[in-house]
């Protein structure tokens, strides 16, 4: 069951589900979804210094990619068949009984950007900031800056609490991230 805006405001009143910081929901609460901005971090590929991406070498992974910072109300360009790594300016923590998923914005998917490949779902107990696979599907260079709309979040209630929540998962690869971490896949069993 997909929380509508009514069930979303008593969930984030409750504290049951936490947006730090606080957003104003006159801005960015929809009928059963709510808006985050973007950050002002970004992980970037540096493909040309690279001949390919191990995801079982950490420094391979780490290599192959750089942060960036961009200022406030300067533009992150993102060109076409471009993938980068970016976070929101929020953070947010969920129930263990609950999961959230992340959305695009149809305003954006109409200029060709894309907010994620694969991972959309965060598991209940989740808290950290969004991650977002930023693509450019479009033909045109498009500018991002910092503090726009840039995903929206939908809640759906499971049928029960989990046993064990991404919180207390062993491997919580990215439990309270703050930035665009790099792939964590080396952590896995092969």
């Amino acid at each position: 069951m997909v929380l509508s805006d009514r069930d979303i405001k008593a969930y984030l009143n409750s504290g049951k589900i936490k947006i730090i910081p606080a957003p104003s929901l006159a801005d960015v609460l929809g009928s059963c979804s709510i808006d985050l901005k973007l950050g002002n971090t970004f992980r970037i590929f540096e493909h040309s210094k690279h001949a390919f991406i191990d995801p079982y070498d950490a420094k391979s992974s780490e290599e192959v990619t750089k942060l960036i910072n961009v200022k406030n109300k300067e533009p992150f360009i993102l060109h076409p068949n471009d993938f980068v790594l970016a976070t929101t300016i929020e953070s947010f923590m969920l129930p263990d009984d609950l999961l959230a998923r992340l959305e695009g914005r149809s305003s954006l998917g109409r200029l060709g950007i894309v907010v994620h490949s694969t991972a959309s779902i965060f598991e209940p107990g989740w808290s950290g900031k969004v991650v977002m696979e930023l693509g450019n599907l479009g033909r045109m260079p498009v500018a991002l800056y910092p503090g726009m709309r840039i995903c929206a979040l939908t809640f759906e209630k499971l049928t029960s609490e989990v046993d064990i929540p991404y919180g207390k998962k062993k491997g919580a690869k990215y439990l309270n991230q703050e930035s665009p971490l790099s792939s964590k896949m080396n952590l896995e069993n092969r």
